[in-house]
């Protein structure tokens, strides 16, 4: 018998012996061939806390994608029929880029996260052909060399700025231009040239329309710039709701004239050194018809069609207002503040 076939008579030995065994026991019990080890971890000893040698730092392991809190938690007492989900934004949410202005002042609204939209800039740049200085993806700051446009006696260079939008999911891109003159290395606080400014603006806000389908993510763009917006529906101590918006006053201000618009609310007056304006509810619109708020009021006319009521803006630190909806009707109750804050809330930009 060859060496081969006695090693292959053995193994067929062993194979016999393995198959006669009873049962699954001997494969899978506690002395088993394979062991059971899940339960192994409930006889681990405790161990002394790891001592570092001195002179040296300590820093807590923290979570890489935090989940951001909600701040939407509005629990009202009794029982009550949970509520459609609000849409993330209302109004034009459908535009991927929007150029918005105030005073001197112009951004870009972009309907995509900080993390897409740093990656979109420097493919902005890159295709450009325009040399990158300095890169500070936590700070959300890319700044250019300097460059010597067509026509222009001295050389420029740009400064982008991302930060997150009013509305979760977006964000806002500043331009800032600076001459080849005067004190270079300190950035100014407004652009030394608004209509280069202007046209870098638009020239990369069509870049980021024309590719945003096709937009990588920057993950540490995406863990330095919060992605929960800076919107939020409150609950006050004395019991009324509000929003909390992280915008200066003026910008606030301007803001809400336009979500008032889009809110199907008629603004009939406002008085901008007391905070207020005066409007009225014309009713839901086309879309939320049989939507948001059929839940609330059923099938009939809507109870607040025509009203009248305050809208109530105030600044609480320089970059936080709070935005309150106040109605002298007494059949206003706290569902249907919340219902008419919710669609306000989400065509704020």
């Amino acid at each position: 018998m060859s060496n081969f076939m006695k090693c292959a008579a053995r193994v067929g030995i062993c194979t016999t012996l393995l198959a006669s065994t009873a049962g699954c026991g001997y494969l899978f019990s506690d002395d088993g061939v394979f062991r059971d080890t899940s339960e192994d971890y409930k006889k681990a000893p405790e161990t002394a806390v790891i001592k570092v040698p001195e002179g040296k730092q300590v820093s807590a392991l923290e979570e890489i994608y935090p989940i951001p809190a909600v701040q939407d938690q509005l629990l009202m007492a009794g029982e009550f029929e949970v509520p459609r989900p609000t849409p993330l934004v209302g109004g034009a949410a459908d535009e991927v880029v929007r150029i918005q202005s105030l005073g001197d002042e112009s951004w870009a609204l972009v309907a995509i996260a900080p993390g897409q939209l740093w990656p979109q800039v420097r493919g902005f740049l890159a295709a450009a052909g325009i040399q990158v200085g300095r890169l500070d993806a936590r700070a959300g700051i890319m700044e250019t060399n300097w460059l010597q446009l067509d026509g222009q006696d001295m050389s420029s260079r740009f400064r982008f700025r991302i930060e997150q939008g009013v509305q979760r999911g977006s964000s806002e891109l500043h331009v800032l231009q600076m001459n080849q003159a005067g004190d270079i290395n300190r950035w100014p606080k407004q652009s030394d040239n608004l209509a280069q400014e202007g046209e870098m603006l638009k020239a990369v806000a069509q870049f980021i329309a024309n590719s945003a389908d096709t937009a990588p993510v920057s993950m540490i763009a995406e863990q330095a710039m919060s992605a929960v917006g800076k919107v939020s529906m409150q609950e006050a101590p004395e019991g009324y709701t509000y929003i909390s918006l992280g915008l200066p006053f003026g910008r606030a201000w301007a803001s809400l004239a336009k979500a008032l618009e889009d809110s199907s609310f008629e603004i009939e007056d406002r008085d901008r050194s007391a905070g207020t304006y005066y409007v009225r509810y014309l009713g839901p619109s086309e879309q939320e018809e049989g939507g948001w708020f059929s839940w609330l009021f059923g099938s009939d006319e809507h109870p607040l069609k025509n009203k009248s009521f305050e809208l109530l803006v105030t600044e609480d630190t320089a970059e936080q207002v709070a935005i309150r909806l106040r109605s002298s009707d007494p059949a206003y109750d706290k569902r249907q503040e919340q219902a008419l804050l919710a669609i306000i809330k989400g065509n704020i930009r």
